[in-house]
């Protein structure tokens, strides 16, 4: 089953992987990203000390990471292992997080209780996305807001997301923002906004030309290898209660 293998994922990565997890962002070849989405998430926010709830957290870095920034912050995880690494995270950062919790968040036990409910890469790991939002949105007080930032078109065909599925058995699907708006609808909620992810500081120009050597890195990212990557990142979607 696809969530006893989300539980299992830590202990199949070894102990490199789970130090990988445990050290992310920094160890991330990808780190600038997750900063840069981290810093826009958090625009998307109401002012601390809101109450967050941060859902499939993995090893607690970005729940650490609003903490830090003054929000009171429940992170949970599926995975027994990855709330041991939260504990050590906190621990780490010098934070305190609200609660750290062994929870699927298809069937959540929260009602009415945050301002926040955050899905950060990981709802494109659900079985029953309708499930979570259902969860989500009843774990919102009135008029708080779900935020997700997901995969888009082409995520699980990536090489990546194959070799995923095939080693680990974790659940990898493509979650563009129509398939996210049309299951809050489904949960209740009120009304969606959908954002741009922070643009890549490659495509960002200065009134000039670009360089033939920052074209052609564009051009090997948009074939070959790069592509998955590419094709992989969504939008940010806020949807209110």
């Amino acid at each position: 089953m696809a969530k006893d293998d989300e539980i299992a994922y830590i202990e199949r990565l070894g102990p490199v992987g789970r130090e990988h997890a445990l050290n992310k962002p920094w160890s991330d070849a990808d780190r600038g990203r997750y900063l840069q989405e981290i810093g826009a998430l958090i625009t998307l926010l109401p002012q601390p000390p809101a109450r967050i709830l941060d859902l499939g957290a993995g090893s607690g870095w970005t729940s650490c990471l609003l903490a830090m920034s003054g929000y009171q912050v429940t992170a949970t995880d599926i995975a027994p292992e990855m709330v041991v690494m939260q504990g050590e995270n906190a621990a780490r950062y010098n934070v305190q997080l609200e609660a750290s919790i062994v929870s699927d968040f298809e069937s959540l036990n929260f009602d009415n209780e945050f301002d926040v409910v955050i899905f950060y890469d990981c709802l494109h790991h659900s079985d029953d996305e309708d499930a979570a939002l259902r969860s989500a949105h009843r774990a919102l007080k009135p008029g708080g807001i779900c935020v997700t930032l997901e995969p888009g078109e082409g995520h699980h065909e990536a090489e990546l997301s194959m070799s995923a599925m095939k080693h680990l058995g974790v659940t990898e699907r493509d979650m563009p923002p129509s398939i996210i708006v049309t299951a809050a609808r489904r949960a209740g909620f009120a009304s969606h906004a959908v954002h741009e992810r922070p643009v890549d500081p490659l495509l960002v120009t200065t009134g000039r030309w670009p360089t033939v050597s920052t074209m052609m890195t564009l051009f090997k990212r948009f074939v070959g290898r790069a592509t998955p990557i590419v094709m992989r990142r969504g939008h940010f979607v806020v949807l209110t209660k």
